[in-house]
């Protein structure tokens, strides 16, 4: 089934691979790494995960991140090249928008405290009143890099406290942001399509490279800097070199991002225009990071208090977050 197929990478990877110096390396190793199948460890690590991160894009080319939580077993894997989510967005999540047959949609597996993560990006096959079933497209691990250890457990809550919507970040969404260890990145290719037709979904399992991708961004607290109430910068340590991310930012500057309040359980969705920054003095003052990424904010979804999740003990910072920088001293 693992049959090699230069298609795994699109031409934003490539350029970014290329400027990196990597890109020979990648082309050797990605059809080797990423299949258009799930192998049976992965199928059994979504199963026992109590939420997923999801992205998508809507009519618009937005990308957005989204968060699907559910007791252990709510994801399961009937076949290789299918994932079953039995789980449905609330009404302010983007995703309850951009949920249609037919769409791109990207997955990420995370396990926090064991720092273990897989990505899946598929079609939307099928919607129905339990949630939805999502063909595989691509599927590969990535290592436990950046990753703060916390356990989540499922704890499901009575109702949601309110929604707030802006066009910046203001007084209860700043401390957020400013105070965060942990992010999610959604991006896209501009040739991915809010929906695809169902006969496209439905084509034998084989690598697309013009999907969604959803990603994990880490550092210690405060990395995210804020420079004002529209725009964010933070740091982009060395990783795969898949440049999954940063490759359709190349493309397609529309970012989606998902920050979690682990204590109160509130989310925020903000969608931004993202600029890549390979050089400068900014960059030079960080310790460890590669390039930076500048986020325009365009609007921003607070909802409060409507994770379902409960999260155990002190986190503990990744080993690999050592030698990087902080703002203060930058």
């Amino acid at each position: 089934m693992n049959v090699p197929d230069e298609r795994v990478f699109h031409e934003g990877e490539c350029l970014m691979q290329a400027r990196a110096g990597m890109r020979e390396r990648m082309a050797a190793l990605g059809p080797h790494v990423i299949r258009p199948f799930m192998t049976e460890q992965h199928q059994a690590f979504f199963a026992q995960l109590p939420f997923v991160i999801v992205g998508s894009v809507d009519a618009g080319g937005q990308a957005w991140a989204s968060i699907l939580a559910g007791t252990a077993g709510f994801i399961g894997s009937p076949d290789p090249h299918h994932l079953r989510i039995r789980a449905r967005p609330p009404a302010a999540d983007p995703l309850h928008r951009t949920l249609i047959v037919g769409a791109s949609i990207a997955l990420l597996g995370i396990e926090p405290h064991t720092r273990r993560r897989n990505r899946m990006n598929g079609i939307v096959e099928r919607i129905d009143d339990d949630g939805l079933l999502v063909g595989v497209q691509q599927s590969f691990g990535n290592c436990p890099k950046y990753i703060q250890a916390r356990q989540a457990e499922y704890a499901k809550r009575e109702s949601a406290g309110p929604v707030h919507t802006a066009t910046a970040l203001n007084e209860r969404s700043r401390p957020i942001v400013a105070h965060a260890d942990t992010l999610f990145i959604a991006t896209a290719h501009p040739g991915a399509n809010h929906a695809t037709t169902q006969s496209h979904a439905l084509i034998a399992p084989r690598l697309i490279t013009h999907g969604v991708d959803v990603s994990h961004r880490g550092g210690k607290p405060g990395f995210v800097r804020i420079d004002n109430d529209r725009t964010l910068t933070l740091p982009d340590f060395s990783g795969n070199r898949f440049f999954n991310s940063l490759g359709n930012i190349v493309l397609n500057p529309h970012a989606g991002l998902l920050f979690i309040d682990f204590d109160a359980g509130d989310v925020l969705h903000i969608a931004a225009d993202a600029e890549i920054i390979f050089d400068g003095p900014e960059l030079d003052a960080f310790a460890g990071a590669e390039r930076l990424l500048r986020l325009t904010i365009r609007h921003v979804t607070h909802v409060v208090a409507s994770l379902p999740l409960r999260w155990k003990g002190e986190p503990q910072l990744s080993p690999y977050l050592a030698h990087t920088g902080s703002w203060t001293p930058a």
